[in-house]
């Protein structure tokens, strides 16, 4: 069956219509299946008195700017690596001294991050510290896509 020009641009419109609402509807259920972050936990499950929220906005303010900082410390030490790499070829002791970097980089910023983990907790009272300590602990162990 040969087809003509008209049929092979209905079949070319409706592949990619297909395409589209098949690239849609994953990535619906990619957002439906992913984890719910920290931040939308202690927000939407919590049920944070006003004074809380308050208390959550700063210290979340704060840590965004610290956050900042720091990924961009690694992003350079990143950059290190990259130059290092290409000065010499091998895995020689620039390479091994900007890796250092790198890892240092990557420490500070998870330090930073579980600090401002236990800063979170300490606003909450007793029963959402309870849910709160949950939450974390899954997010850690849980494997990735579950």
């Amino acid at each position: 069956m040969k087809l003509g020009g008209l049929q092979l641009l209905l079949a070319i419109a409706l592949a990619l219509a297909a395409g589209v609402i098949g690239a849609f509807a994953a990535g619906e259920l990619r957002q439906t299946t992913q984890p719910q972050t920290l931040h939308h936990f202690v927000h939407d499950e919590l049920d944070l008195t006003d004074r809380q929220k308050a208390q959550m906005e700063q210290l979340e303010d704060n840590f965004a700017v610290e956050r900042q900082e720091m990924e961009l410390s690694l992003r350079a030490a990143n950059a290190g690596l990259a130059a290092a790499m290409e000065d010499e070829h091998e895995y020689g002791p620039k390479v091994v001294g900007a890796i250092d970097e790198v890892h240092d980089r990557m420490g500070d910023l998870q330090k930073a991050t579980v600090r401002h983990v236990f800063a979170m907790r300490a606003l909450l009272d007793p029963q959402q510290q309870l849910r709160f300590d949950r939450q974390v602990a899954s997010s850690l162990t849980s494997e990735p896509g579950e």
